[in-house]
């Protein structure tokens, strides 16, 4: 039985949000690392094969024309886009896993179910794109200090979008929604909430910026330490490095989406009244 109180019986403050990701993420986190390992992983098979190739991802002067030449091998394409998506539907299968072993469900068939989902995902990311798109659209086609104006006004509004539709990907996930219920339906729980909600991704992100560091730091003592000046070696330490980081944060941001939706719904649904009404029944 989940010793994590989900959902709660309350509405939470923001460091209890914050409390409640961090005990969402000790009780989920070793028995996600593999599938936040390969979707982590996955996302670095295109950087991967261009270091077999002796090719480092552009970077600095000639940065077009490396990205070019990169763009022309079919091979780096097809692992880039093929690793997004394996890195999707392992994020996906995170997610529901940590859900499932939070609430006492049937923790095994979530990698399934990200699959079934993979097509809504896709849905839902390309409707997020279209509305960037939309955002930036009438600066495009204006000039002067009127782009200017366009700009920071589409900034200033995908910036609350973004919060505004920040727990539609878990809400999808967990509620099976489809693509455009998800967004509705994160719009209106996150109505009100935007600047609690812009509090506590700051410091949530604080904190893995913090934990990266450190790691960061070790690794770069490390390979100093082994490496003796060796590029090559340098670089694949760092891309080992890489894989790490990725793989103990990628269960961080599933336990805080689900504290964060959690919340959202005591607050909104009252889903607390229902679970004491329940308990009591």
């Amino acid at each position: 039985m989940s010793t994590v109180p989900y959902p709660p019986q309350r509405q939470l403050s923001v460091g209890e949000v914050l409390d409640l990701s961090f005990r969402i993420y000790r009780v989920t986190l070793v028995r996600c690392l593999l599938y936040a390992t390969c979707g982590v992983i996955a996302g670095q098979l295109a950087g991967i094969y261009a270091l077999l190739k002796g090719r480092t991802l552009a970077r600095g002067e000639g940065a077009v024309e490396g990205m070019l030449a990169q763009l022309r091998d079919s091979t780096f394409v097809s692992l880039y886009v093929g690793g997004l998506l394996l890195t999707l539907i392992a994020y996906a299968a995170v997610v529901l896993r940590q859900y499932a072993l939070i609430t006492d469900g049937n923790a095994g068939s979530e990698l399934g179910a990200a699959l079934r989902r993979t097509p809504a995902l896709i849905g839902l990311i390309v409707l997020v794109a279209l509305g960037v798109v939309a955002c930036f659209l009438p600066a495009g086609v204006t000039g002067g200090a009127l782009r200017v104006l366009l700009i920071i006004a589409a900034v200033a509004l995908l910036c609350y979008a973004l919060v505004a539709i920040s727990c539609a990907q878990t809400i999808l996930l967990v509620e099976g929604a489809g693509p455009v219920a998800s967004l509705a339906r994160s719009w209106r729980l996150t109505s009100g909430s935007f600047w609690r909600l812009s509090l506590i991704y700051t410091v949530a992100l604080i904190v893995l910026l913090a934990l990266y560091a450190v790691i960061a730091a070790v690794a770069g003592f490390l390979a100093a330490l082994f490496a003796h000046g060796d590029v090559a070696m340098v670089t694949a330490f760092a891309q080992v490095i890489g894989i790490i980081l990725g793989a103990l944060a990628t269960p961080f941001y599933g336990a805080l989406a689900l504290a964060v939706l959690a919340d959202l719904k005591v607050r909104k649904e009252g889903a607390d009244l229902a679970q004491r009404i329940s308990a009591t029944a």
